[in-house]
């Protein structure tokens, strides 16, 4: 299911960056294996850069300001972006980074997103892609973490923290 809805964004983002040479610009870690098969579907020319962000505690889940621990190596002013991500919730942190990049005169800026979930939007983002609507639950696999485990799941799997936190607690 998501190899088949992974093909179909490619096929679409294609069809709209034709001649354009986008720059795809995936936020570390957890877009690293939908990004990855994002762009073999691709069948248009792309540059791809990452950036790494890391939270403030106690500002960045009200706020959705991040610390960048590792910016863009490529310039994208007069190039059109194409941020990626692995799951958008309340919005606040994908638009605080378009915010960023806006600042550096890029051509145009749109979000692709594998997973969004509109329950928890707090800002109103216009998203250009979307691989699928998910509810509002705690999600792993296909890059997305817990405790930075569960990643390497070749599937998308709901999650249960207090299942977690007994099997590593040694409760029953």
């Amino acid at each position: 299911m998501i190899k088949n809805r992974v093909k179909e964004l490619g096929r679409q983002i294609s069809e709209d960056y034709r001649d354009k040479h986008p720059i795809l610009i995936s936020v570390l870690k957890a877009t690293m294996y939908f990004v990855a098969d994002l762009t073999r579907e691709l069948d248009i020319p792309v540059n791809i850069d990452f950036m790494s962000i890391g939270v403030y505690p106690g500002i960045t889940k009200n706020t959705g300001v991040v610390r960048i621990n590792k910016d863009l190596d490529l310039n994208i002013t007069g190039r059109h972006v194409l941020m990626v991500e692995d799951i958008i919730n309340t919005g606040l942190t994908i638009g605080y980074l378009v915010q960023n990049m806006e600042a550096r005169k890029p051509a145009s800026i749109k979000i692709c997103t594998l997973l969004n979930n509109p329950s928890k939007r707090l800002v109103n983002i216009p998203l250009g892609y979307v691989g699928f609507e998910v509810p509002d639950v705690l999600l792993v696999g296909y890059g997305i973490d817990y405790s930075q485990e569960y990643r390497h799941l070749p599937y998308i799997a709901e999650f249960s923290e207090e299942e977690y936190l007994k099997a590593n607690s040694g409760g029953v």
